[in-house]
């Protein structure tokens, strides 16, 4: 039983294209600044997210498949470069590196994963999850169910 008032965990899929970020530096790091989200849609994902949610990060082409566990920093703030602060960013730090990287075919063909946004938008560079899918995804990447911070 959850104290009242406490907030629920959100699950979040957050999209990286390899070539020009690597969630690698993420784990270097420790802690980044997730910024350059330009589409209204993800932004809109995005203003949504809080401090505290987890997020899936994933690796777009070439690579093609979730790498990584994150978990929000920061609440949503304007993006201080960029000129019109009409842009959300938010802090990311680093969590797990998973076991083993899950690709896009076998996300596709999981039936539990059957309504993942993202697989119907997938250059939508944030998107939410469920609780169920974020376990499947975490099922599939051979993470266990008492993996330590990975599961509320």
């Amino acid at each position: 039983m959850r104290a009242e008032g406490a907030r629920v965990s959100r699950y979040w899929f957050f999209t990286a294209d390899p070539t020009r970020y690597h969630w690698d530096t993420l784990f270097v790091k420790g802690k980044e600044l997730w910024h350059g989200i330009q589409s209204s849609p993800a932004q809109r994902y995005l203003k949504q997210v809080r401090k505290g949610d987890q997020v899936v990060c994933y690796h777009g082409p070439p690579a093609r498949s979730v790498y990584a566990l994150a978990a929000v920093a920061s609440d949503p703030y304007p993006d201080l470069h960029e000129a019109a602060k009409r842009l959300l960013v938010v802090d990311l730090k680093a969590v797990h590196q998973l076991p083993r990287a899950v690709p896009l075919k076998e996300l596709k063909s999981n039936r539990a994963l059957r309504r993942l946004r993202f697989l119907a938008r997938p250059r939508l560079s944030v998107s939410p999850l469920t609780e169920p899918e974020y376990r499947e995804i975490l099922r599939m990447a051979g993470v266990p169910p008492s993996g330590p911070g990975l599961f509320p």
